[in-house]
């Protein structure tokens, strides 16, 4: 481990897929906040909406989502139903029928929906807002889960891309972390896929998992260009076992320690890099014909609660237990247990357990952190103007960089910083620089690589 991953690697630091982080979120924003909120939208707002169905067949011992399992359907059933009443509820306050630009179902796996079920949420969708302008409609999957009856099912909804959850093709790893799904397997959900029309795929890998090495590592990446996913997330496995206590099922003895970790994701980049695919911020990869890819290039590439994006809507409005929707007014999110949010819904309440209002500070600051998330680079005086605020007001922020700065991290010329190449690793940490809501203790974050 070089000294510069000693000093930074290792803190912990948000992921910055908002800001404020949810941590941060309070009670005081109610359902009613946001039914305020939901009203006040301009009727030409193009819209993104996000879906959470949180039930999974099996829970994988590495996961970190929001998620139970259901071995029945009828949990499955009983979810459809308040989900339809919720999307009925939040349609029912907004100004009018307002246009969608992008979808993306989550979870857990929301493929495990049954066909007439999946259909009618979809279908109460397209009742309640304009699709005419949407470019995407993304699901996530367990390659496990896809038959040709469900990828049929998923063209006749419309998907046009999905999200495939790999972590690792070694046969070893795959049984420590309680996902087994050979190659073969995984290699005949793509083919269902694209046979069907849906060929924009995803493949979500892992690194410092149990059992992997370089070697794993790259077998797994050169079976990965095989399948030739046009966009790859490389995550680093974060071991929470205090907030998901199923975490513990893995034998944190066979964990890689923080220099493997390091090690790890510097050659699976390479390897990724090797393989024809571009770097895209901290963790994703894309081919450079790839929408994620021009979008970088364009200053479009965005990033919200599913990462980064080419997702340009401002507002993004969530359904389903625990899920997280932005608004020009601030963020709300669903209360987490699916009984309480069912209950809510019955009742005929927006069923938002917290949220926070935004500021200009809160804005100009979520501006800088994500053009540095994105881009590597803001110029902070442009962006403190474009809030009504002094460049002094930034001046403490700016000041914390003064470490990364000595180290050839980060450049600042006048008001603009930039993240020079030594420094894309821990860009994380320059975000961070902006944030002032981050205090040592109040949260616990995944280490910085």
């Amino acid at each position: 481990m070089t000294d510069l991953d000693q000093r930074y690697a290792t803190r912990s630091v948000p992921r910055y897929t908002s800001y404020p982080t949810a941590p941060h979120f309070h009670a005081g924003v109610t359902g009613s906040t946001y039914g305020d909120w939901l009203a006040g939208l301009p009727a030409d707002t193009p819209l993104s909406l996000y879906l959470h169905v949180p039930y999974c067949r099996v829970i994988c011992n590495y996961c970190g989502c929001h998620t139970k399992a259901a071995r029945r359907d009828e949990p499955l059933l009983d979810y459809t139903d308040a989900l339809l009443a919720e999307i009925d509820l939040v349609a029912a306050r907004l100004p009018g029928r307002m246009q969608t630009v992008h979808v993306h179902w989550g979870g857990g796996t929301p493929s495990l929906l049954p066909r007439p079920q999946f259909l009618s949420i979809v279908e109460r969708l397209h009742r309640h807002f304009d699709f005419s302008q949407a470019h995407e409609h993304a699901i996530e999957l367990d390659p496990r889960t896809v038959t040709p009856e469900l990828a049929e099912t998923l063209r006749e909804a419309g998907i046009t891309r999905a999200s495939l959850g790999v972590q690792d093709f070694d046969p070893v790893v795959q049984k420590a972390i309680g996902r087994v799904q050979p190659y073969e397997q995984v290699a005949q959900a793509v083919e269902r896929l694209r046979a069907v029309g849906i060929d924009a795929l995803n493949f979500d890998l892992m690194y410092g998992l149990p059992f992997q090495t370089l070697e794993t590592i790259t077998e797994t990446i050169r079976l990965t260009q095989a399948l030739a996913p046009g966009r790859i997330a490389l995550f680093g496995y974060a071991h929470v076992p205090w907030m998901k206590k199923h975490q513990r099922l893995i034998d944190e003895s066979r964990l890689p320690d923080a220099g493997e970790r390091i090690a790890m994701a510097d050659h699976a980049r390479e390897k990724l890099l090797d393989a024809g695919y571009r770097a895209i911020g901290l963790d994703h990869f894309a081919k450079p014909d790839d929408d994620m890819a021009i979008a970088l290039d364009a200053g479009r590439l965005r990033r919200n609660f599913q990462g980064y994006t080419t997702d340009t809507a401002d507002t993004l409005i969530g359904f389903g237990a625990s899920s997280i929707g932005k608004l020009p007014q601030g963020y709300v999110q669903n209360m987490p247990d699916t009984g309480g949010w069912s209950r809510a819904i019955a009742d005929g309440l927006l069923p938002v357990a917290r949220g926070i209002a935004l500021d200009a500070d809160d804005r100009a600051r979520a501006e800088i952190i994500e053009q540095i998330m994105t881009e590597h680079a803001a110029d902070i005086g442009e962006i403190a103007a474009a809030h009504a605020l002094p460049l002094a007001h930034f001046s403490a922020s700016i000041a914390d960089l003064a470490e990364m700065i000595a180290d050839g991290l980060v450049i600042v010329e006048g008001s603009r910083i930039e993240i020079t190449p030594r420094g894309a690793p821990y860009a994380r940490i320059a975000a961070a620089a902006f944030d002032i809501y981050l205090q040592r203790g109040l949260a616990r974050h995944s280490v910085a690589v």
